[in-house]
């Protein structure tokens, strides 16, 4: 068996997402397509507008025929991490041939070119590297600049375009772990990926969750057009507002050091995100007074999220380096067999029953233990008492 693989949030499911499975079974040849999908909570620090469930449950009637959960550590973690994450699930699975992403730009080969880029670690680079960050220059902006600088034949887009860099970077987990995973990228259709002005078919998802929050005649419309019935038909269980003041209220109750072992905090930026809350009980005007070029707002929202849920920056590299767990969330019926035998053949454990989750060595179960508590929050902001060892077959 074939598996192409896809990397998603589906927050919400929508028709690029549906043109996107159809194009990578059509491009991969695959048997079979497998989803691996971030839980109730995104990598832009922000709740899901579904349960990880419904989400699921939407791709597998639009095209999927599995979908996994990407553990809670690495989904709300910066995208090296979120996409290193993916990587180390999906290579310790044989059958899984090809990785199909969405991308602004580019070929598998020019793909490949600048994640090659990225992979150096000689002398020369690493002089660069230190010679780019002067003056206070970002790591990720140096990063790059240095890549480009030693690597001609290096595309700029594939370093600075929102899914460029993520196909990059999937790709450079590719070459670190040796993984036997073609790279298949495929232009995005309708709108890019923060577009905010919905479109008559392919909107973003960020301009259909804003339609989602106003309960218009005219929003209404739009989601009609932009996505499938099944999603359209959900009700929206996100509380904005309930999730914002809770974050807010753990970052005041949790001490600066503790704070500080989250993935994205860094140069103290702890004391000024505590310091900040107290003079600022607001969300949106805290964060806005301290967002900047290098303190991006998604960063600023991951930082408070991984704080709530207890992810801290060690843990997670600790899980990028042992086995963990393969949690089926939906599978089609009349595929479960079979894909639940291709996972069977990896060298993770599969979690598709709460009896499966006593046979999780320490690292494993305190990574499960972290999807069980982000569940929970989840349950608790939205009032929806979902199963968290529930497999749908659908």
């Amino acid at each position: 068996m074939k598996i192409c693989a896809v990397v998603c949030e589906y927050n919400p499911f929508h028709n690029g997402h549906a043109y996107q499975l159809a194009e990578a079974r059509r491009l991969s040849g695959c048997d079979k397509l497998l989803c691996i999908m971030s839980g109730n909570f995104t990598q832009r620090g922000e709740m899901a507008v579904f349960s990880k469930f419904s989400r699921a449950r939407h791709a597998i009637l639009s095209g999927a025929d599995a979908v996994i959960e990407l553990p809670a550590p690495f989904a709300v973690a910066p995208a090296e991490l979120f996409s290193e994450g993916a990587i180390h699930i999906l290579s310790s699975i044989p059958a899984v041939e090809a990785l199909a992403f969405g991308c602004e730009r580019g070929d598998k080969e020019s793909f490949l070119r600048a994640a090659t880029a990225l992979c150096r670690e000689d002398k020369e680079y690493k002089a660069a590297l230190k010679e780019n960050m002067k003056g206070g220059t970002s790591y990720k902006v140096a990063q790059v600049k240095t890549a480009l600088a030693l690597n001609e034949d290096v595309d700029e887009a594939l370093l600075t375009s929102p899914n460029n860099v993520l196909g990059t970077l999937y790709c450079r987990a590719i070459l670190k772990r040796g993984a036997h995973i073609e790279p298949l990228p495929i232009p995005r259709v309708g709108g890019g990926y923060a577009d905010t002005a919905p479109l008559k078919n392919f909107s973003s998802a960020t301009a259909l969750r804003a339609c989602m929050r106003e309960n218009s005649r005219k929003n209404k419309k739009i989601l009609k057009s932009n996505l499938p019935p099944a999603v359209c038909s959900e009700q929206l269980v996100a509380d904005k507002e309930t999730f914002e003041k809770v974050l807010m209220s753990a970052l005041l109750l949790k001490d600066a050091e503790e704070i500080a072992k989250t993935p994205d905090c860094s140069e103290g930026l702890e004391n000024r995100l505590r310091a900040m809350a107290k003079s600022n009980p607001d969300y949106d005007d805290m964060l806005a007074k301290i967002v900047t070029k290098r303190y991006t707002l998604s960063r600023l929202r991951r930082i408070l999220l991984e704080n709530a849920l207890g992810i801290y920056q060690k843990d997670v590299k600790n899980y990028l380096e042992t086995p963990l767990y393969y949690r089926v969330l939906a599978v089609k019926k009349e595929s479960a067999e079979e894909l639940l035998a291709a996972l069977g053949e990896g060298k993770f454990s599969v979690v598709a029953r709460k009896s499966d989750v006593l046979a999780l060595k320490k690292d494993a179960a305190a990574c499960f233990e972290t999807d069980v508590r982000a569940n929970d929050f989840y349950n608790v902001l939205t009032g929806i008492h979902t199963n968290e060892y529930l497999m749908q077959l659908i």
